[in-house]
């Protein structure tokens, strides 16, 4: 019995729809996002606490939009990114990380010195958190 010529795209199509869909992993716990937002977190901890030292919007900004089309190219929606962003959970995690890392190089609230010395080693560096910071001094 011959098969009719589109018998073979229907199988592909079936052969395909019944294999497993790929899994994202969910987006709190995606390495390069967390990361980014954690140094962005930390640079803003830095200048709350840091009189001396400002953020540079402009530039989170531009980093925000690069980590957005990053989340997308990755296969994460609009609307999965835009919930993560704005979860008040998300947001305290975050910043407890920040506090975290922050407290390890030894800067804690009320030591505005080592906050500033935390900030200017990091633009020193290069690194990401300096390149949200500005030294107004």
């Amino acid at each position: 019995m011959k098969l009719a010529p589109l018998s073979a795209p229907l199988s592909l199509v079936a052969l395909l729809a019944a294999l497993p869909a790929h899994a994202l992993e969910p987006i709190n716990t995606e390495p390069h996002i967390n990361n980014v937002l954690l140094q962005g977190f930390i640079g803003d901890a830095i200048a709350d606490n840091c009189p001396a030292l400002e953020p540079r919007r402009m530039r989170a900004l531009g980093e925000l939009n690069k980590l957005r089309a990053y989340a997308q190219e990755k296969g994460y929606s609009v609307s999965e990114i835009r919930a993560f962003v704005t979860s008040d959970t998300e947001k305290a995690r975050g910043k407890a990380q920040a506090a975290d890392w922050l407290r390890a190089k030894g800067a804690e609230p009320g030591k505005t010195e080592e906050y500033c010395r935390i900030g200017r080693e990091e633009i020193a560096k290069n690194s990401l958190i300096g390149y949200l910071l500005r030294d107004t001094e």
